[in-house]
């Protein structure tokens, strides 16, 4: 995710961070260099077709409406995505202060603690898509984990069995049990709502639908064009084509928000905000915060 306060002008023009010109320059460039090859044709061929501008108007709202109806879709999805892992860092800090209430054994609560760290971390890594190894870069409690079916489930699970082997033998009442069930079900639903997010993806043929309509409208655009900008339309092009192309790039980042990318949710800052939260509970000393790096954090 790009932190950062608001840009000066010259930032505003030449940032690169977070900027969706990497992945679009080669079509611009292409789309640029098609409209000024049209207008070389144009002045030195009879044969470069003239339209009207007229359809182009009624061309270019429908693109508008389908890319506002895609974004509206993608940034719902970023949006909720950052709601559910703000829900589920809510239910671990009271997990932890009940776990203080109701476990009355030291033990048996650091045991359930490192269960619910490893639980947000391997959490994590599945919804990006990146295996739970015994070499992964997360706590220890979290690669006992690997090579378990599905590792998040796995660590509640286990948290499970710790509350309910202490309920059967009598270490916690009735009421602090059903407290924590009703506590580890919460965070299974923030779970869940992650995991669909993750498993169903935006239609493809939105996608489809709208680069290819894009692509369209901008190459079609220089014949429009020509006889009122002549060598300027490649110029003009290239604008339309980097807010067209630009806003689809940037809803296709924001319809995967559990991703790597610039866009994407700093899922590391709230699982490291998750063991902040813990320390006092486990008495350990608490681990800084993340900070961006040059105004990325992940």
């Amino acid at each position: 995710m790009i932190v950062r306060e608001k840009p000066r002008l010259w930032d505003l023009l030449t940032a690169m961070r977070g900027s969706v010109v990497p992945h679009i320059v080669r079509p611009l460039l292409f789309l640029t260099g098609f409209a000024l090859v049209v207008v070389w044709l144009d002045h030195f061929t009879p044969y470069v077709p003239k339209l009207e501008t007229s359809a182009y108007a009624t061309f270019g709202i429908g693109l508008s409406l389908f890319l506002g109806f895609r974004n509206n879709a993608a940034y719902d999805r970023w949006w909720e995505a950052r709601k559910l892992w703000g829900g589920m860092l809510a239910d671990m800090r009271s997990l932890a202060r009940e776990t203080d209430v109701f476990v009355p054994d030291a033990a048996e609560r650091r045991t359930i603690l490192h269960l619910a760290i490893a639980f947000v971390h391997a959490h994590r890594l599945h919804l990006r898509g990146q295996k739970l190894t015994a070499e992964s870069d997360v706590p220890e409690t979290a690669r006992a984990l690997a090579g378990t079916p599905h590792p998040p489930c796995t660590a509640l699970d286990r948290m499970n069995s710790v509350i309910a082997r202490a309920h059967r033998e009598g270490r916690i009442d009735g009421f602090g049990a059903r407290a924590l069930t009703t506590r580890m079900s919460s965070i299974a639903l923030q779970q869940a709502g992650c995991e669909r997010i993750f498993n169903t993806p935006l239609p493809f043929v939105y996608s489809l639908l709208i680069y290819r309509t894009t692509f369209l409208y901008c190459m079609m655009l220089p014949f429009a064009l020509n006889s009122a900008t002549g060598w300027m339309t490649p110029i003009f092009v290239g604008v339309v084509a980097y807010m067209f192309l630009g806003l689809a790039e940037v809803t296709e980042e924001l319809a995967h928000p559990f991703g790597l990318q610039p866009n994407g949710l700093a899922l590391d800052a709230i699982c490291r905000a998750v063991e902040i939260s813990f320390a006092p509970h486990l008495g350990t000393e608490p681990p800084p915060p993340l900070r961006p790096v040059n105004y990325y954090l992940i």
